[in-house]
């Protein structure tokens, strides 16, 4: 079991460039997985972290409803967003700057083979830091990703997930709402849910700005506890 994940910062990447990069790194951990599964050849699997955040982009995915995107191919191009229909599963959600994207591609082989409980600690990660804030993350039963205010009328989005996996190999991941622009959240349905609205850390904290770089070393923090990981960051 190799525990050991490369941790990439991408910095401004265009979502579909990114996706096409990650789906390089998932392929070739499902290659070499097949390889030492007729070879038994028992080399070890890598696995991934990427960062990164995506100029205005609305993704959608293989359950989801496209009557949830409100906006027009033409009122796409003026708000300078783009859209996709991609492979992970849920419903339509924003990316865009002032969020931290983050896509781990593990191999669950080398931790554990539940994406249950992968989806879990990847919102108590979320969670933990959050806490750190003063600002208090929860579930909201049924609905993947972090929301605050869950039970009152006040319900809101902080983080969304999507996850694909094939073979105990994950990709896709979570979009944090740490200094983001909300506004372009009113021209969708976030993931699907009618009733409860998004926020974002630097609101719910009443400040301009959240230092970026400060959350992402406790996500990473806290990733390293729960998944008992190695992180060994690399120059992408």
């Amino acid at each position: 079991m190799n525990k050991k994940v490369e941790l990439r910062e991408l910095g401004l990447k265009d979502f579909n460039e990114t996706w096409e990069y990650q789906d390089v790194l998932f392929k070739a951990i499902l290659d070499l997985k097949i390889k030492n599964r007729r070879e038994d050849a028992g080399v070890p699997t890598p696995n991934y972290f990427l960062f990164v955040e995506h100029p205005h982009v609305y993704t959608l995915g293989k359950s989801g409803d496209i009557g949830n995107l409100l906006l027009s191919e033409k009122e796409l191009k003026e708000k300078k967003a783009t859209f996709y229909k991609i492979n992970r599963g849920g419903d339509i959600t924003y990316h865009g700057p002032g969020q931290i994207v983050g896509y781990p591609i593990l191999d669950l082989d080398n931790f554990f083979t539940d994406i249950h409980k992968y989806l879990r600690f990847l919102e108590e990660i979320v969670i933990l830091t959050l806490a750190e804030y003063g600002i208090e993350g929860t579930r909201s039963e049924g609905e993947t990703g972090v929301w605050l205010g869950v039970g009152t009328p006040f319900a809101r989005k902080i983080c969304a997930m999507g996850v694909r996996a094939s073979r105990w190999v994950t990709m896709h991941g979570f979009a944090f709402n740490v200094n983001a622009n909300l506004g372009y959240f009113d021209h969708i349905v976030p993931c699907g849910i009618k009733d409860k609205t998004v926020t974002s850390m630097n609101v719910e904290l009443g400040v301009d700005k959240v230092n970026v770089e400060e959350v992402k070393e406790k996500l990473i923090k806290h990733f390293i506890t729960l998944f008992e990981a190695e992180i060994i960051k690399v120059r992408s």
